[in-house]
């Protein structure tokens, strides 16, 4: 069985989508390539991707993991999603982990958060910043309005994605 049907798991029941088939047909391939993270590839799977319109004519796939397997993506997070968007060209890749209740990230997590702030204006909205962490600079900078775009569809609520100012 050495297919791409094993670098996806849905529930029972449930077929892959065209759009999961090539997601899982690439990780596939970077198991099989002679890439630097094909050891790492052995043992992970997704549940799921997703194409999203972020702004513009940008998109966005989000590639939903196991939980349990956050670790190991994490490991190679870096490779991989520079691998998936060669793949994928033009189109940034985020993995979000599957999970019924999200909780606030711990250490060592691919994109830290470092603070958020909710600003209340007067008229009665609100402008919520999540401050990232200015180490994850160079790897995360290009993103950040797909970070923003991805976190309205999958939440409807409107966030800033900023780096913290160093003050010297």
């Amino acid at each position: 069985m050495f297919t791409a049907l094993r670098k996806i798991q849905k529930d029972k029941g449930v077929e892959p989508t065209e759009f999961e088939w090539s997601v899982a047909q690439s990780f596939f391939d970077m198991e099989n390539g002679s890439t630097e993270i094909t050891s790492d590839m052995k043992d992970l799977y997704i549940n799921s991707g997703v194409q999203i319109d972020v702004f513009g004519n940008r998109k966005a796939v989000v590639i939903h993991v196991p939980y349990r397997l956050r670790k190991v993506f994490r490991k190679s997070h870096v490779k991989l999603v520079r691998e998936l968007e060669k793949n994928f060209s033009g189109k940034d890749v985020i993995l979000v982990t599957t999970r019924r209740i999200l909780r606030p990230p711990k250490k060592g997590s691919a994109c830290k958060i470092v603070g958020k702030r909710i600003k209340y204006r007067i008229d009665g909205s609100k402008i919520m910043k999540v401050f990232l962490d200015p180490k994850e600079r160079n790897n995360t900078e290009y993103m950040l309005e797909t970070f923003a775009g991805v976190y309205r569809k999958l939440s409807g609520k409107d966030v800033v994605f900023e780096y913290p100012v160093i003050q010297a």
